[in-house]
C-alpha cells in the first residue's frame, strides 16, 4: 500500500480521498433522510433505492455541467466546451476532477423524479426528505475540495488561512502561499443550512406544504453560493458575467417567489 496527497494505492487500485469523502457524504445524507422518512407512512428503506438513482443521475448532471460551464482556470489551459466535445473520452475522466454542484442537483432531482414515477411515490415528499441530507452531504463533500486544494479564495494572512501548494495555485497567484479557505466557508454555510432545514421539518412539519422544504433549500443554498462567489478566484466566466453567481441569484429569487405564491393568503370572494 502506498499513499500520496490525493489518495492511496492498494495493488493496481487507486482510491481517491475526494471520491471517498463524496460517498461518505452521500451515505450520511441517506441515513438522515431515512430517519426523516420514518415520520411519514412510507417505508424508510426506500431511501437506499432512491439514493442509487439520485447518485447516478447526479453524477451525470455534475459532469455535464462542468463540461458546458468550464471555469477560468480550465480556459487558461485551453480546455473549454469545444475541447471536451472534440475529445469526448475526456468527459468520462471524472477521476481527474470536474464536477459542478448545480448540475448534480438538477441531475439528482431528475433521478428522484424517475424513481418516484417508477414506485408511484410523491416526488415532492422525496425532495423534502432529501433536502437536509443534500445540504449535509455538501458540507461534508467540500472537504474533498480541501484535499484537492481546488476551492480557495484570495490571498490572506488571517489566522485560518490555508497553504496552497505551488502546483495548485491559479494563474496570477503563483507568488502567494496562503489563501482564504473558501471550501470551509461553504462547508459551514451548508452545515448551517442542514441544521435550519432539519429544525423547520421538526417544528413545522404539519404546517408546511409538501415541497416547501426543498423550495427553502433552493433559496438558502443558492443565496450562500451567490455571496461566496464574490471571493471565488476560479469562477465561470460567461457572457461577461460570473455565470454561477448570477444563476444562483436567479434560482434564489424565483424559489422565493414560488414559496410566497404557494402561501399567499386567499382573497375573500365578493
Amino acid at each position: 500500500m502506498s499513499f500520496d496527497a490525493y489518495g492511496f494505492h492498494i495493488g493496481f487500485l487507486y482510491f481517491r480521498y475526494y471520491g471517498m469523502i463524496i460517498m461518505f457524504g452521500a451515505v450520511v445524507a441517506a441515513v438522515l433522510s431515512q430517519r426523516m422518512l420514518r415520520r411519514t407512512s412510507k417505508d424508510p428503506e426506500l431511501v437506499w433505492d432512491a439514493l442509487i438513482w439520485a447518485l447516478v443521475f447526479g453524477l451525470i448532471g455534475a459532469r455535464l455541467y462542468h463540461v458546458f460551464t468550464p471555469s477560468q482556470s480550465l480556459l487558461d489551459q485551453g480546455i473549454d466546451t469545444k475541447y471536451y466535445l472534440q475529445h469526448p473520452l475526456t468527459i468520462l475522466t471524472i477521476w481527474q476532477g470536474g464536477l459542478g454542484m448545480p448540475g448534480a442537483i438538477v441531475g439528482g432531482v431528475l433521478g428522484l423524479y424517475l424513481f418516484a414515477r417508477r414506485r408511484r411515490l410523491d416526488i415532492y415528499l422525496l425532495l423534502d426528505i432529501a433536502a437536509p441530507g443534500v445540504a449535509l452531504a455538501q458540507a461534508i463533500g467540500r472537504w474533498g475540495n480541501f484535499v484537492n486544494q481546488e476551492l480557495y479564495g484570495p490571498p490572506t494572512n488571517l489566522p485560518w488561512k490555508i497553504f496552497i501548494r505551488p502546483e495548485n495555485r491559479f494563474s496570477g497567484y503563483e507568488s502567494f502561499e496562503y489563501f482564504h479557505p473558501l471550501f470551509l466557508y461553504e462547508s459551514l454555510w451548508n452545515l448551517g443550512n442542514a441544521i435550519l432545514l432539519i429544525w423547520l421539518w421538526q417544528k413545522f412539519y404539519k404546517r408546511m406544504k409538501t415541497g416547501d422544504l426543498f423550495i427553502i433549500y433552493l433559496i438558502t443554498y443558492p443565496l450562500g453560493r451567490f455571496l461566496l462567489e464574490f471571493i471565488r478566484l476560479d469562477y465561470v466566466p460567461m457572457w461577461g458575467i460570473n455565470f454561477n453567481q448570477m444563476a444562483m441569484l436567479l434560482v434564489a429569487l424565483v424559489s422565493g417567489a414560488v414559496l410566497l405564491l404557494r402561501h399567499r393568503a386567499k382573497q375573500p370572494s365578493c
